[in-house]
């Protein structure tokens, strides 16, 4: 793809601008495709072949994709006069890291930590049992026979790893904003409180799905419901951090 197709299908009329700085990157599970123009970029460069970090073409789609971006961030900077080589870097820097410190920092930068580090104990611990299951549910297609509750096992599962490690990403998300001085007080709507309702429906959902792991997993009562605990707690504090958090509308999802 060069960059006049890629400016092509940005500037598409039919596309929602930004309705993937919100979302939770799951396109296979997404009813908004059709209207997301990073989601066209990639089928387009990439075609209908998974999309995963072994793919030959994911990686050559990347390089092309820096390469046209840097090409119009050059244009937009000499239209708007912006010397690219005057920023200083070492300040800038400097700022990142501290801002990037007190993120860490954060309770609830750490409570997001603490969950994905249970929730990956928790499929080591499980690993045996979860790869069998799997295993049985592809031999049963195999025959021609779908065992119902093995999907639903496996569909479970897939939302509790899908959002493992995207609460905490986006938790750490609204905390940068938050604590960035060039988020304005009163600003709205907040780029913060998109992140952290991003993040909200995540939990929510990990919620629902550990609920459903109770009923499998019985003998993994005891972790299960430590997990759980944690990322409720980590939910109410983030609406607390967060007050405007759920009534943030998502372009395209949340209209």
């Amino acid at each position: 793809m060069d960059k006049e197709e890629f400016k092509k299908i940005v500037d598409n009329p039919n596309f929602i601008q930004g309705i993937f700085n919100y979302c939770d990157r799951w396109c296979e599970r997404c009813h908004m495709t059709h209207k997301c123009s990073l989601y066209a970029t990639e089928k387009e460069s990439i075609g209908d072949e998974e999309i995963d970090m072994q793919n030959e073409k994911f990686w050559e789609h990347l390089s092309d994709m820096f390469r046209i971006t840097r090409e119009l961030i050059e244009e937009s900077a000499e239209k708007w006069g912006i010397d690219l080589d005057s920023i200083d870097l070492d300040e800038e820097n400097t700022e990142y890291e501290e801002l990037h410190e007190k993120t860490e920092k954060h309770s609830l930068s750490i409570l997001g930590k603490e969950y994905t580090q249970k929730a990956r104990q928790w499929h080591d611990s499980s690993e045996v049992i979860l790869q069998a299951k799997e295993d049985e549910y592809n031999k049963n297609l195999e025959l021609g026979i779908e065992d119902k509750e093995i999907k639903e096992l496996i569909d479970v599962l897939e939302v509790v790893r899908w959002y493992q490690y995207q609460v905490h990403i986006k938790v750490n998300r609204a905390l940068h904003g938050k604590l960035d001085s060039f988020e304005e007080d009163d600003e709205f709507p907040k780029d913060s409180d998109g992140s952290a309702k991003v993040a909200l429906i995540g939990m929510d959902r990990s919620i629902a799905a550990w609920g459903k792991l109770l009923e499998y997993f019985p003998e993994n009562e005891d972790k299960t419901l430590e997990l759980l605990v944690i990322l409720e707690k980590l939910r109410r504090q983030v609406e607390k951090e967060f007050p405007e958090a759920r009534a943030f509308v998502r372009v395209g999802f949340d209209e």
